[in-house]
């Protein structure tokens, strides 16, 4: 028989972002409180699970999300480049609340073409780099489970992806990546045969919604 190989993709916990500034891939954006008690409870969570290896991008928001997950398996975090938020040339801007940075003149010249999307990093690159990422980390955890940290959007695309979804251009309301989320992709052998989905940390009271990333 094949063997049974898991990859949880990990988004990271609510970041502190009084500002609401979209981050993006800026340096400098922490964890709130309730975003290092998010990490928590999903490393309480997972502390049963048979995970070997503990991969994060190598943005802080990430790798203080991956911290509590590795400490409770003993492992060290290892930095993943290719877990990288997607490119953005919004990024610094405040995004406000509802769709406000869409209305700023000075921004409709990144919405000419959504399909692409033409304010940052392509959809297909996003994919790719996130598949031979998750395949790298199949075959060193081969048998066993890994947790990958990362972001929304990279989470979305390359679930979209594997669902085989052929348009990967999709509306960012209707994501299913809350923040600290796992997204488990579940292969026999290398063949992949069930997507899940899952919030341990759902039930905390997260308060007034921030932008997120």
């Amino acid at each position: 028989m094949a063997e049974t190989t898991v990859v949880h993709l990990l988004r990271h916990g609510e970041v502190h972002n009084p500002g609401g500034i979209l981050y993006g891939r800026l340096p400098g954006y922490h964890l709130s409180e309730t975003g290092e008690l998010m990490a928590k409870t999903v490393a309480k969570a997972v502390s049963g699970r048979d995970i070997v290896a503990v991969y994060s991008s190598p943005l802080e928001r990430a790798r203080e999300t991956a911290a509590p997950v590795a400490a409770a398996h003993g492992l060290e975090v290892i930095i993943e480049e290719r877990l990288l938020e997607a490119g953005n040339l919004l990024e610094g801007r405040a995004v406000g609340q509802g769709l406000q940075i869409l209305r700023s003149p000075r921004n409709y010249r990144y919405f000419w073409n959504p399909m692409r999307p033409s304010w940052g990093e392509p959809y297909p690159v996003i994919v790719a780099r996130m598949r031979t990422a998750i395949d790298d980390a199949r075959e060193a955890g081969r048998g066993h489970e890994v947790v990958m940290v990362s972001h929304q959007l990279p989470i979305w695309a390359v679930r979209m992806a594997a669902e085989g979804r052929r348009r990967l251009w999709h509306d960012p309301r209707r994501r299913q990546c809350a923040l600290a989320s796992l997204t488990s992709f579940t292969f026999e052998g290398d063949r992949l045969v069930s997507v899940g989905y899952s919030e341990p940390a759902g039930s905390i009271d997260r308060g007034p919604s921030v932008p997120g990333a």
